[in-house]
């Protein structure tokens, strides 16, 4: 054998060691770190089956229903741990929207334990409660541009987010409810914090649903008043709330403290065992909530989010729970997931999964 054919036949053994075949000819599997043996499935739908057996048929599939159906999973656990303090925020048009009940059940039945939400969320939650009501709506009429539609509704004097309708003079009826139910008692009280203008506004809000018969649930602020749970609204300014406070504060003694609702709610979290969050969007709302969580000890243990917001636009609604855990706002093992729809959508159906699992 020549010298060049020994060096080839090295070669060629070498080659052999290092093709990912073992000696014999079969195939050698290749270290891998990131995978384990976990085949992806497919779903199984039948007419008649619950939304836990759903979601739990997302489990076998990919994509957004596998982030369902850890979100939902997540959400449960985060329930059903009786050492977990659960926060929940709510941003974007979520009660007039028809989410409002589902919010108001969950804090009547113990699943929340500090909400954080927009002065407009209240806004229409209190509309409701004393008698107003929203109304389905169209984005556009078909005989006219969206222009002319939205200019058309300007005239009849009504709002529209959507496709959702409210009537202007509810806003009206709001004014007096605040003027003559929550504004008085508060006055006498000086400056407040906004989560006690916030109990205030669920004390009156129960009290008038009640004596006037209200067909309607008297609401989320309502059922927090009625369960202890308090209600912070960091941007209560940015709302027809935080209008009409503002203007009821240039002729009293009424004012609200911005700074005061820091500390309970950090206390809040400095003393619970454990902590998880449910974000439903983004904003104030779900900044206030992660950011508690920067002046405690711990962290959240459980996190799960909805949002439509890409992460890659840098804003704080699309931004990851990952991320949220750089900054010491999740534990390094807390297990969280992100949903990316509709809140109106993926809300429901992560409740509906958590609490059939629950129940």
């Amino acid at each position: 054998m020549s010298d060049h054919d020994d060096a080839h036949d090295g070669g060629h053994e070498a080659d052999a060691s290092d093709d990912g075949h073992d000696h014999d000819g079969g195939y050698e599997m290749p270290e891998r770190e990131e995978f384990s043996h976990d085949p992806l499935g497919h779903a199984e739908i039948h007419g008649g089956m619950t939304v836990g057996e759903l979601v739990e048929q997302y489990g076998h599939a990919g994509i957004g229903a596998a982030d369902v159906h850890e979100a939902a999973d997540i959400y449960a656990e985060m329930l059903a741990d009786d050492d977990c303090t659960v926060f929940m925020s709510l941003a974007g048009a979520m009660v007039p929207t028809g989410m409002r009940k589902i919010v108001s059940d969950l804090i009547r039945d113990g699943y929340v334990d500090a909400l954080v939400t927009t002065g407009a969320n209240l806004t229409h939650d209190a509309i409701e409660a004393i008698g107003g009501k929203h109304h389905h709506g169209a984005e556009h009429h078909e005989e006219k541009t969206p222009r002319e539609h939205d200019e058309t509704l300007r005239d009849e004097e009504v709002d529209r987010i959507y496709n959702v309708y409210l009537p202007q003079e509810h806003f009206a009826l709001f004014e007096s409810h605040l003027r003559n139910e929550v504004f008085p008692a508060l006055e006498e009280e000086g400056v407040v914090s906004i989560e006690r203008l916030c109990r205030e506004l669920g004390r009156a809000n129960s009290e008038v649903n009640e004596a006037e018969g209200i067909e309607e649930d008297a609401g989320v602020a309502a059922a927090a008043y009625e369960s202890d749970v308090p209600i912070y609204c960091p941007a209560v300014q940015d709302s027809v709330l935080g209008l009409q406070a503002w203007m009821y504060s240039q002729t009293s003694s009424f004012s609200l403290d911005a700074l005061s609702d820091m500390t309970p709610l950090t206390d809040l979290a400095y003393d619970a065992d454990k902590a998880g969050c449910l974000l439903v969007g983004g904003g104030v709302p779900k900044n206030f909530t992660l950011q508690t969580m920067l002046v405690t000890p711990g962290a959240y243990d459980y996190g799960v989010q909805i949002t439509m917001d890409p992460a890659a636009t840098g804003g704080l609604s699309g931004a990851t729970l990952d991320e949220a855990r750089s900054w010491g706002k999740l534990e390094k093992d807390a297990r969280n997931a992100t949903v990316l729809g509709d809140a109106t959508i993926m809300l429901p159906l992560l409740v509906a999964a958590a609490r059939e699992r629950l129940e």
